[in-house]
């Protein structure tokens, strides 16, 4: 009986050290992967009463305002693309009220995969995470001091590829027929 016990608490142990030998090689390269930290982050707002969406860049540290409400990211993080798709921004959101006073409304994380668990929710406005960036077509405030960010430009994906901005409206490339030698 005596054997049979001592063979069955070696086994356990080996099948312990095992799990735990098999579960530290696991979780050592997700431990090991650091989040990539971001510059830009980017936002949806919906104004509900005119029902019109808008998506904004907005650089850490930087306020931007969106209707009443001004938004403030002070962290953007994403993974590694071998990593599952985990975007998350640490925002803070002021209300700008009617008797000209500022109101902070929200404070906390948000995260781009579930919008709706730390989504800003408004009378009037929402705001939600999209994506964290390193860039931009938007060009860095006065005195950006960050992370270099990439510059490029703004793409017009209701324009289609033979157009160009060159401002608020797409104009058509010419159309080069033949060249005279």
């Amino acid at each position: 009986m005596g054997f049979t016990i001592r063979r069955y608490l070696g086994r356990a142990a080996s099948c312990a050290l095992a799990a735990v030998v098999g579960g530290a090689m696991i979780a050592s390269p997700l431990q090991a992967q650091t989040p990539i930290k971001n510059p830009v982050a980017v936002f949806k707002g919906l104004d509900k009463i005119t029902g019109r969406i808008t998506t904004f860049d907005v650089y850490i540290d930087e306020t931007v305002q969106f209707g009443a409400l001004q938004v403030t990211p002070r962290v953007c993080n994403s993974r590694p693309r071998t990593e599952a798709s985990q975007t998350t921004a640490f925002i803070e959101v002021d209300e700008l009220t009617l008797d000209s006073k500022v109101r902070r409304i929200f404070s906390g994380w948000m995260f781009a995969s579930n919008p709706g668990v730390h989504a800003v929710e408004h009378g009037v406005y929402d705001i939600w995470l999209i994506n964290c960036q390193k860039t931009t077509s938007v060009p860095p405030p006065e005195g950006y001091a960050g992370p270099a960010v990439e510059l490029v430009a703004e793409d017009d994906q209701l324009a289609g590829d033979d157009f160009v901005s060159s401002g608020e409206i797409p104009v058509p490339r010419p159309k080069i027929m033949a060249t005279l030698n």
